[in-house]
């Protein structure tokens, strides 16, 4: 009996260990399943392009906070970076126009996260909780500022002079994909063709390259393999020769890029502007990393995982509005799903 037992417990550990690792790929394939077989419309092209549309300002801040939290961090600034980035560069439109406004977002967004990290280093913050707190009060000064900054108005895309080609190629341009649909109806020989075509987003299109680029940042370069051995173990790391300092302020530096993109993004599509316009994208950003698998306690993660996060996040906002449920239960659903994510990253932890 002992010696069976020692010989299926190796088989069944893998099991488990395999089971929590795809989690989220198995919870994306039933979720859409379910949601296509109780609704139809949700397959429908309309409907995938609507979801392809919603990889936007989520999925870049995300992909930032990625490595903001392999290094073994975390980042809450996020709404103030992009309360400072959307106020400021809709303020430059007319005055330098669209392009150059949006490289000063860019600049003003790395400068923001280099700021975070050096108050880090230079406060000897190394833990996860004193940086909570940190970019917290960070976020808030942000916020302030970006408040001061336009008096508490509001930027209205409708009163602006110059036109945004690039601004409006962000929020409406897509790319139409035709897609030919043999049926059944008809006879053998003269089947019936189907044109579906499905418009995808240009936002989309950027979003893969940006996920291209920071993939191969992170598997190929030695930075960005030096902050995955920092999150696992920043003493280590410095006893190995890594500039740990260094590290701190390249990835929120790069969190900082990336939420100026995403916010970039997010000012495209709305036609009012307010400086609080960036709430509760820390808590969504944090929640699509951790769900997607990367380890709250650093170290191990992937831009490809976070992506696993955001589409579960995205589906299931999704289906359960198409499925009509009501927002204070799905506010319920989310955070039921960022609990269990956060459970399982443990329970990965304490199987090794």
């Amino acid at each position: 009996m002992t010696k069976q037992r020692n010989v299926d417990d190796p088989l069944s550990r893998r099991v488990v260990v395999l089971t929590l690792e795809y989690l989220v790929l198995l919870a994306i394939v039933a979720l859409v399943i379910v949601t296509a077989i109780r609704e139809p419309s949700f397959l429908t092209s309309g409907n995938i392009a609507n979801i392809m549309r919603q990889f936007g300002p989520l999925s870049f801040i995300a992909l930032g906070m990625t490595f903001i939290i392999i290094g073994g961090f975390i980042d809450l600034s996020i709404p103030g970076m992009i309360s400072m980035v959307t106020m400021i560069t809709l303020s430059l439109f007319d005055v330098i126009g669209e392009l150059p406004a949006m490289f000063v977002g860019m600049a003003l967004g790395i400068a923001m996260g280099c700021l975070n990290g050096f108050v880090l280093v230079s406060s000897g913050a190394t833990t996860q909780a004193k940086a909570l707190f940190i970019t917290f009060g960070m976020s808030r000064i942000y916020g302030a500022v970006s408040q001061i900054y336009t008096d508490g108005a509001v930027a209205n895309r409708a009163e602006f002079i110059r036109p945004t080609p690039i601004t409006n190629a962000l929020s409406q341009g897509t790319v139409s994909i035709p897609t030919y649909i043999k049926t059944n109806i008809g006879t053998i020989e003269e089947p019936i063709i189907e044109n579906l075509v499905i418009d995808i987003p240009i936002s989309f299109f950027v979003f893969l390259a940006f996920l291209l680029v920071l993939f191969i940042f992170q598997k190929n370069t030695t930075f960005g393999r030096s902050i995955s051995y920092t999150g696992g173990n920043i003493l280590a790391a410095e006893l190995g020769g890594i500039r740990t300092k260094r590290i701190m302020i390249l990835i929120y530096a790069l969190c900082g890029f990336m939420t100026a993109i995403g916010s970039i993004v997010l000012f495209s599509r709305v036609p009012v502007a307010i400086p609080l316009l960036g709430a509760n994208f820390e808590r969504d950003s944090i929640m699509a990393v951790v769900v997607g698998g990367t380890s709250l306690l650093g170290g191990k993660g992937s831009v490809l995982r976070t992506v696993l996060g955001v589409s579960l996040i995205i589906l299931m906002a999704n289906c359960m509005d198409i499925l009509g449920i009501k927002t204070h239960n799905q506010e319920i659903f989310r955070g039921g799903v960022l609990v269990v994510a956060i459970w399982l990253d443990h329970r990965r932890h304490a199987m090794g």
